[in-house]
């Protein structure tokens, strides 16, 4: 087929849980035309919510391997097997298929649909909804730099995108796929921190949330590195000295070291 393009190439999106709906919600902010994306899900209450929502349009998952150019699966990896079997034979050769599941290997796919089919592997997180998103991509053996092209473009429109070698996936996977969840934790313990020496949940979230958006720009924009921008910050003695020090009591970077380690685990389990 020609080159993918962005105006005129039909994109299928199977599985529209929060991963699904945060890469149906960076296409659109990418400038795919809703008209050209269609989507499938298994409940009836949630195709109509995202129907409304995104004004697109679903189709079962056979009718989305047959039409589209280009084919998203974001299902939950347990489910690949099942969907594979459905879809496999209708998969349109020519299709480039990426998948948004953590852990299945793009070697995988190809054995399953074609040995031949562009397959992308794709490691997002849910801030591209908001136009902010880390995704990892790592081609398959016969995928095109156009199709490789096509796919930056549309992952651009939401956030970064790097591309690494797939044995370093699972790697990636647990320091920005499931990073959020990591930061929203953090941030869940400052809340209740100053919840209990007296401050309003309301008041605390407020004060959590603004330093952190101010703090990530700063990491983002200043050039410095987090270990310099924290030493700024860190007066010999200090308040923030105090609090640090309890950190490293509690061996603060071995603990998110092995929490990140066992993510990555599970990734590798999940291929």
């Amino acid at each position: 087929m020609a080159n993918l393009k962005i105006q005129s190439s039909r994109v299928g999106i199977i599985g529209v849980g929060n991963m699904g709906e945060a890469v149906l919600a960076g296409l659109i902010k990418a400038g795919v035309p809703q008209e050209l994306i269609c989507f499938s899900v298994r409940s009836t209450e949630r195709k109509i919510e995202v129907e409304k929502k995104y004004q697109v349009k679903s189709a079962s998952n056979i009718a989305l391997a047959k039409e589209s150019d280009i084919l998203l699966l974001a299902v939950k990896p347990q489910g690949l097997d099942e969907l594979l079997t459905e879809i496999a034979p209708s998969v349109n050769p020519s299709a480039v298929v990426v998948s948004f599941l953590a852990g299945k290997r793009t070697v995988l796919l190809e054995a399953a649909l074609n040995p031949k089919q562009s397959v992308i592997r794709v490691m997002p997180n849910t801030p591209m909804m908001f136009g902010e998103g880390m995704s990892i991509i790592s081609a398959g053996k016969s995928v095109k730099e156009s199709d490789l092209e096509y796919l930056r473009e549309i992952l651009l429109g939401c956030g970064k995108v790097i591309e690494v070698s797939e044995d370093l996936q699972d790697a990636t996977a647990a320091t920005s796929g499931s990073g959020p969840a990591y930061f929203f934790a953090f941030v869940e313990a400052i809340v209740n921190g100053a919840v209990k020496m007296g401050i309003s949940e309301k008041v605390a979230t407020e004060l959590v949330t603004q330093t952190i958006v101010g703090a990530a720009k700063m990491l983002a924009e200043s050039g410095k590195s987090a270990s310099t921008l924290r030493e700024n910050v860190t007066s010999p003695k200090g308040m923030t000295a105090e609090a640090l020090a309890v950190f490293n009591e509690g061996k603060l970077q071995d603990l998110v070291a092995r929490a990140m380690k066992a993510a990555a685990d599970r990734s590798h389990e999940l291929a």
